[in-house]
């Protein structure tokens, strides 16, 4: 109850809604079929929040966990009290049970250990005491023993006892801690001042703790990992001294000149260590988080790019020695012929491979060409240009991201699905696949290696698998799976679904042929009627015999859909036949209260299945802005300040977004330059996929760099 309680109030919902969610979640069921088909239950909440909820309602119940186990070790010392019980019932944060933990953890050998077996605890007891009265050198030497040779020795092992209580205080660790949180600065050194690195911002920097940006702590843990950097937390020692002192010496004599010496031993040696090690992995952890936020947005919105259908495509992967492979497509990704051509150094085959390609364009109708924007792209781009001013028929080109491509064609799954292929053709099929159906297409490929985020592969493998995954899960699963069509990898990624299923289902579609409805699964092998709930509504049947199928109406909703039709005087066969143009003003002239109770269903069901009715197979990427095509080529050269060009965001990382303007370099627009507001970060403003107009700023030839800006110029029309 306490959980449910503090996830109400952190994520500001109804009780109900909470406790719906947890009841949910606990069920197995998946995070986009609660989002879609359960939002009665949850007040439609959306995917992210339920991620969010989900992901915090593991660590609290992983904190509860904890706090039982912490309870439970500390009253098997016999060390419990009622006032400590209450101090971790009441903790917060992991690290505050682990602060109250401390002083009862099993520690490895320590000096305060080794005092301790010599017997020198009374003597330490009588120091805190801090009795001026007492001469502490005499009392010490009734503490010599074989193993302590001298009164100093002595005194020396009972401050060692007094320095490690001193650091297991817990209140006192929490307050040095948000002490050096609020005063402290990171700061990074050279290890050799005249090496050349990509981290010389860094040979001097310092900043404070509470300020500095997630990429910049990504960078300096980076340049530290690689011997370039030393990296610490500075704090003004002072007013933690003064801090410890207040709270531990209670005198002005002999004893307590030892206390404070203690302190002082304690918080050089064992707290501000202890504590620059938890503040470091504090904000490592944060830039982390952040940087896998940046990502998973421009992962989800790349995954969302509008897919340029129903277009014979040609495919091509630059290179130069080895020539471009060439893979020409149909509209459904089907490969219709695969060549190489040598336009590029060192052949210079230019007319041979003109007149190839202009054979195959002439032959397929090919209607757009998809270029890899790796080796050798922007002189295959600018030979693809040419080549477009002298075919008749309209021809246009993209150039898409290969990041993954390479990994993907030596894959298993390419090498199954084009076995009569070599690697670089795969390539080529799948950069023309890229265009046609990004989602689709990208699916295949470990989203690390799509290369829309910053330094991902410092990230938590753990936390961005599980990050990324849920986004593709979510794009996938927002969009719906042709049944029929779907390869494994996509299919693996609907609600429901695993790995084994997937296969499962591909292996029953090519033994029996195309699904003919959403029942039929249940026949997959592994496909329960558990996965069958998760999974069935986002898997869709086009040309099917029940058009419910070609819809994201949940087939346990098929009865209400029916009856919402009747209602509103139409059939079945009126949605195939598309002639329910007018079911939402039929339905709101009922009223979608009365509807709902007539039918049994919530009024969100209700309103998704009106929907749903009237866009059969809708793809919610159709009513995005589509892909900016080009005709034409720009090289860096002919840029010039203050020209004004379209283009296309293809990363947004913490400082500014990267666009592509038509020239092989991306220009990159500084967060400084995305508005004229004050831009709290980059994608408040801009996201990958979006068209933007840009103004050139500068450029570099010779560092091949272009600076760009989306504040528009005094002067430009």
């Amino acid at each position: 109850m306490e959980i449910q309680k503090r996830l109400q109030e952190e994520f500001h919902l109804r009780k109900e809604q909470v406790e719906n969610t947890i009841k949910l979640i606990d069920e197995g069921n998946t995070i986009p079929f609660i989002a879609r088909y359960r939002k009665e239950l949850t007040g439609s909440l959306d995917d992210q929040v339920l991620r969010e909820l989900s992901e915090r309602l593991a660590y609290l119940r992983g904190l509860e966990k904890r706090k039982e186990e912490v309870v439970a070790l500390i009253d098997g010392q016999g060390k419990l009290t009622d006032e400590l019980a209450q101090a971790i019932g009441q903790a917060n944060t992991m690290t505050e049970v682990d602060d109250l933990y401390r002083p009862y953890r099993p520690k490895r050998k320590t000096r305060a250990s080794v005092a301790k077996e010599k017997g020198l605890e009374p003597l330490a007891e009588l120091i805190v005491h801090q009795d001026h009265k007492i001469n502490v050198t005499a009392e010490a030497e009734k503490f010599i023993t074989e193993e302590v040779p001298d009164a100093q020795s002595a005194i020396a092992g009972a401050l060692d006892i007094i320095a490690e209580r001193v650091s297991d205080d817990a209140a006192l660790r929490k307050e040095l801690r948000a002490h050096m949180m609020r005063q402290g600065k990171l700061s990074a050194k050279a290890v050799d001042p005249e090496a050349e690195s990509v981290y010389t911002m860094y040979y001097d920097y310092s900043e404070p703790v509470l300020k500095i940006a997630g990429h910049r702590v990504l960078a300096v843990d980076r340049g530290e990992r690689e011997g370039f950097l030393k990296v610490g937390i500075d704090v003004e020692e002072g007013p933690a001294l003064r801090l410890i002192s207040s709270r531990f010496v209670t005198g002005k004599g002999e004893a307590s000149g030892l206390v404070l010496q203690a302190c002082e031993d304690s918080y050089s040696r064992l707290i501000f260590p202890s504590l620059e090690r938890e503040i470091r992995s504090y904000l490592t952890e944060k830039a982390d988080e952040q940087a896998i936020r940046v990502f998973s947005e421009n992962l989800g919105k790349l995954l969302m790019q509008p897919p340029v259908k129903d277009c014979v495509t040609l495919g091509l992967d630059p290179a130069y020695r080895t020539g471009c492979k060439i893979a020409v497509v149909d509209g459904t990704g089907k490969v219709l012929e695969t060549t190489v051509i040598y336009p590029t150094p060192p052949q210079n085959k230019v007319e041979e491979a003109k007149r190839k390609l202009k054979a195959l364009i002439e032959k397929y109708h090919v209607t757009v060409i998809s270029i890899g924007n790796g080796t050798a792209s922007r002189e295959s781009e600018a030979f693809v240009a040419d080549l477009i001013r002298e075919i008749p028929t309209p021809v246009s080109y993209m150039v898409v991201s290969e990041a993954g491509a390479s990994v993907y064609s030596a894959s298993k799954l390419a090498a199954e699905e084009f076995p009569d292929y070599d690697v670089s053709l795969r390539s080529a099929v799948s950069i023309a696949r890229r265009l046609q159906d990004p989602l689709a297409e990208l699916v295949k490929i470990d989203p690390k290696a799509i290369g829309v985020g910053q330094y991902q592969h410092d990230m938590p493998k753990a936390q961005l698998d599980a990050a990324l995954g849920g986004v593709v899960e979510q794009c996938v699963n927002t969009v719906g799976v042709d049944l029929n069509t779907a390869s494994q990898p996509l299919l693996a990624r609907v609600a429901g679904i695993n790995a084994s299923v997937a296969k499962n289902i591909v292996s029953y579609r090519e033994e029996n042929g195309a699904f003919q409805n959403r029942k039929e699964l249940m026949k997959v092998p592994k496909l329960g009627a558990k996965a069958f709930t998760q999974c069935a509504g986002f898997l869709r049947i086009p040309g099917g015999k029940n058009v419910l199928d070609y819809t994201g109406v949940h087939p346990e909703s098929y009865q209400a859909a029916e009856g919402l039709l009747k209602e509103c005087s139409f059939e079945l066969s009126d949605v195939a036949d598309q002639k329910i143009g007018d079911l939402k003003e039929r339905a709101s002239e009922i009223g979608l209260s009365t509807l709902s109770e007539r039918l049994g269903i919530g009024v969100p069901t209700l309103q998704d299945i009106i929907a749903e009715l009237l866009k059969p197979g809708r793809d919610p990427r159709d009513e995005l802005p589509k892909p900016l095509l080009r005709s034409d080529v720009l090289e860096l050269k002919d840029l010039k300040p203050g020209m004004e060009l379209k283009g296309t965001v293809r990363n947004v990382i913490d400082f500014g977004a990267f666009v592509d303007i038509g020239v092989h370099e991306d220009g990159l627009v500084h967060i400084s330059q995305l508005a004229d507001r004050f831009v709290k970060h980059p994608l408040d403003v801009v996201s990958v996929g979006d068209i933007v107009t840009v103004w050139v700023l500068d450029v570099d030839v010779k560092r091949k760099r272009i600076g760009l800006t989306m504040k528009k110029p005094a002067g430009s029309k």
